[in-house]
């Protein structure tokens, strides 16, 4: 679960990217983050996972607080921002094993969970080969291998699907869908609403550092498109 309380934070003293931001993502759900550009979506998102400070509030990961227990709580997510940056001189499967030694993952289930990930993305090949040969899409590839490889209670992701080719996009759906069966945590942004409107439980939409619309997919959208809605609120 992760628990996001009265967040605010501010540039530069004077932007404010965030405004008092709270809503609560629950176990076992796929959670659609979405707003335009400059919204503050990779704002919260780096809050959350830890990378950015904020200035009033707090967020919960599993009850435990990003500010007063980081390493605790990083322990318990994935996190895959919209660009990796990998390693581009390292072979996929020494950068994927670094990950895991950082998480202190067995052998025996590192080795089962890449090779499960690696043959669902179709990169089984190419684990042999440096980073810096590999696409966009390849390398965004070995970034899901890695963040599921030790697998992680919550998957935090910004723009996933950003680079994958559709065959990649349908195995990460169900790769989603088949975690939050074991009642794990999946919460990311998106530009791509169809996608959202179809695989996810609940969506909060974000406006100016505020959010202005969360709730279950459903009642959010109702008779409207999930892009509708989003649209009418931006005019607004």
């Amino acid at each position: 679960m992760i628990e996001i309380k009265n967040v605010s934070k501010t540039y530069n003293g004077k932007k404010k990217a965030l405004d008092k931001v709270s809503f609560t993502v629950n176990d076992g759900e796929i959670f659609a983050f979405i707003g335009h550009n400059g919204a503050g979506k990779t704002t919260l998102i780096k809050s959350i996972v830890g990378i950015l400070e904020f200035n009033e509030g707090d967020i919960l990961i599993n009850g435990k607080s990003i500010k007063k227990d980081p390493i605790a709580c990083k322990k318990e997510i994935a996190y895959i921002p919209d660009n990796p940056d990998l390693y581009e001189n390292m072979k996929a499967i020494d950068f994927i094993n670094f990950i895991c030694d950082m998480y202190e993952v067995n052998k025996e289930d590192r080795n089962k969970n890449i090779k499960k990930y690696a043959d669902i993305l179709e990169l089984s090949d190419n684990l042999g080969d440096e980073i810096s040969s590999f696409s966009h899409g390849m390398k965004q590839k070995v970034a899901l291998i890695a963040a599921l490889s030790h697998d992680p209670k919550i998957l935090i992701m910004d723009e996933p699907f950003v680079g994958l080719d559709p065959k990649a996009v349908y195995d990460m759906k169900n790769i989603m869908k088949s975690m939050v069966k074991e009642n794990k945590t999946i919460f990311y942004s998106t530009h791509i609403l169809d996608v959202a409107e179809k695989i996810c439980d609940r969506v909060a939409i974000i406006k100016s550092g505020k959010i202005v619309k969360v709730g279950k997919m459903s009642e959010i959208k109702g008779d409207e498109s999930l892009e509708q809605v989003f649209l009418e609120l931006g005019d607004k």
